[in-house]
């Protein structure tokens, strides 16, 4: 699953991750629908951008969490855009290279 707010950007990583192998189940466009779609979806990852179209992908998080599904930010922040709760969590700095996101979905346990 993908959250990211920025149409190109989307696109670009859906492919990076189908050229690595992965399905692409879900890319949100918007908070509410990525919440929609982490509560009730089959997800092993998902790579969340922090802002979303001006809200915080912080909801989505948690909801990953609960159900025991990785995920990773990827935001221009970097871990610096982090809140208390999530500091410790898998982050890459926008740009980020490919072999920096595929070496971070090597080194993430898929529970399923």
């Amino acid at each position: 699953m993908i959250v990211e707010d920025e149409f190109l950007l989307a696109m670009d990583l859906e492919y990076l991750l189908m050229k690595m192998g992965h399905i692409v189940v879900e890319v949100a466009i918007r908070v509410p629908e990525a919440i929609e779609f982490a509560r009730d979806s089959d997800i092993d990852f998902a790579i969340l951008d922090i802002n979303v179209s001006g809200t915080q992908s912080f909801p989505v998080a948690e909801i990953l969490r609960q159900r025991g599904i990785p995920f990773v930010f990827a935001t221009g922040y970097g871990s610096a855009g982090l809140v208390d709760g999530y500091r410790d969590e898998p982050t890459l700095q926008k740009p980020y290279h490919p072999r920096e996101l595929e070496d971070l979905i090597a080194a993430t346990p898929i529970i399923r």
